[in-house]
């Protein structure tokens, strides 16, 4: 049961990211548009503390109209290494300075729209 690109245009883009519109072959042979984002590689960070506490920024987000949880996050800039891009987003988010970083994983969370991947690390200590 897999979908096969025929062919991909974009329909617009600017640094962070691309709105595709893909022609999808679907396994019965028929055709779907699919619009899809190209978006840069994200790098996540936090500090876990020696009490298994998790350095957390309490956002808005006014496309869901929330509030919740996030870890601190941002796209990896041209020529970045993606460890320091994550420290570099920890340190501008919320103003500590992470330790050490550690690959947890890398997740593909909305792979059915995007081909955004999560690097995320953590550091067992920080400093402001």
């Amino acid at each position: 049961m897999q979908w096969t690109k025929q062919n991909e245009q974009t329909v617009y883009e600017n640094r962070w990211f691309s709105v595709n519109l893909a022609d999808v072959e679907l396994p019965d042979g028929r055709h779907l548009d699919h619009f899809l984002i190209r978006l840069r590689p994200v790098a996540v960070a936090t500090v876990v503390n020696e009490a298994n506490e998790v350095l957390l920024l309490w956002r808005h987000r006014f496309i869901t109209d929330s509030w919740g949880w996030e870890l601190a996050a941002g796209v990896v800039e041209d020529g970045e290494d993606i460890a320091s891009a994550a420290a570099r987003e920890l340190e501008e988010e919320t103003g500590w300075r992470p330790g050490p970083l550690h690959h947890l994983m890398s997740v593909e969370p909305s792979n059915g729209l995007t081909d955004a991947r999560h690097h995320i690390y953590w550091s067992d200590h920080g400093s402001t």
